[in-house]
């Protein structure tokens, strides 16, 4: 079983960066594919990015260019750094995992960027 939290949201207004941390229980944490998801009112929850446990990276391609993930095996967490951000990127963001068959979510953290 796997606890996920993230933190790291706020308010910033467009042009701005934010860093985002998911702190993940557990001893199985390298050998899990870390996703990132976000959620904007009123439509689907999107992927946003991934990590795989050699350190490989996916992106959608919405946030390609802007955005970077990356994973400290050490600490147990997995990072989302958003650079000129968008209004549009505006939502909940949620770490993810899957580990023996069960999806893993952490509770979000709002991420909002004025204009």
């Amino acid at each position: 079983q796997v606890q996920l939290v993230e933190s790291g949201g706020g308010l910033v207004q467009a042009w701005g960066s934010l860093r985002l941390s998911c702190a993940a229980s557990g001893s199985n944490f390298s050998k899990n594919v870390m996703r990132w998801y976000r959620r904007a009112p009123g439509k689907q929850r999107e992927l946003v990015a991934f990590i795989g446990s050699g350190g490989s990276a996916s992106y959608a391609d919405s946030v390609k260019g802007r955005f970077t993930i990356s994973r400290d095996n050490a600490k147990n967490t997995v990072y989302l750094q958003m650079n000129s951000l968008k209004p549009e990127d505006t939502g909940v963001y949620y770490c993810n995992t899957v580990q023996d068959y069960r999806n893993y979510w952490g509770q979000g953290t709002q991420v909002t960027v004025s204009s």
